[in-house]
């Protein structure tokens, strides 16, 4: 002011401090007990959610309520969305661990002496990833464009896959036809199969993987119809994950 007495402030009244103090409990300035308090909940609250999330997508695919997630781990459903703004967040902090360990088989595979048995014991492996996480299958299956690092892991994966796929091709294992894309399309039917089979006959994937990988030897056969393309199989991704409210059309 310039002299003036403020209308707010009568006569001979002490100006207003510049902060107010901070009342007993609130969250007060960084680093205070409150701000740290807070900062500390709300990093519970995340952890309980991704672990929950992790859980029911595993039990009920990657479209499971967000309702339900946020009821099992204590919180309310604004909660969770200050802290995954959409589903395709949450999905991926709960799963990035899973499409690891799909990277980790790949790596692993290509180290492997005998091409085709890696490349065999790769199938099963993600295959038997798959059977115990309907949120994984699921997520293999589609797209995650939202969320980067997944998308680095899984094309890191797929660059070893592609690797691997020529190695066993090369050494004679693999028939010749065999592309990339028929490895998603066992992982689609995979999962189709278990979904049908788990609660009366939950190892009966096994055999379809068994008959799959048999029919990929190279031997004396007809050769196969021709594959989907990579951009046909690619919007089916894409497809899949909006239908599973992780794309654009379903976005949470």
């Amino acid at each position: 002011m310039t002299g003036r007495q403020s209308r707010a402030d009568p006569p001979g009244a002490e100006p207003a401090p510049a902060v107010a103090a901070s009342r007993p409990g609130s969250s007060g300035p960084a680093g205070s007990p409150g701000s740290r308090r807070l900062r500390a909940d709300a990093a519970r609250n995340r952890a309980a959610i991704v672990a929950v999330a992790r859980d029911v997508f595993a039990e009920q695919g990657l479209a499971a309520p967000l309702e339900t997630i946020a009821a099992r781990a204590g919180v309310g459903i604004a909660t969770l969305y200050r802290r995954f703004p959409t589903r395709e967040k949450l999905v991926a902090a709960a799963l990035v661990d899973k499409i690891a360990a799909y990277a980790q088989a790949a790596e692993q595979a290509l180290a492997v002496e005998d091409a085709w048995q890696g490349f065999a014991g790769f199938v099963q492996r993600i295959c038997e990833l798959q059977a115990g996480d309907r949120g994984l299958s699921d997520l293999l299956s589609m797209t995650l464009s939202a969320d980067e690092h997944v998308e680095q892991l899984r094309r890191r994966a797929n660059e070893q896959v592609m690797a691997l796929i020529d190695r066993a091709k090369s050494q004679g294992g693999l028939r010749e036809d065999f592309v990339g894309e028929d490895l998603i399309l066992v992982i689609i039917a995979t999962a189709a199969v278990m979904h049908v089979t788990q609660a009366e006959a939950p190892d009966a994937w096994r055999r379809f993987v068994a008959l799959a990988l048999d029919a990929f030897r190279c031997h004396d056969s007809p050769s196969l119809p021709r594959p989907p393309s990579a951009a046909q199989l690619t919007r089916a991704m894409i497809r899949l994950a909006a239908e599973r409210g992780c794309g654009e059309r379903g976005q949470c």
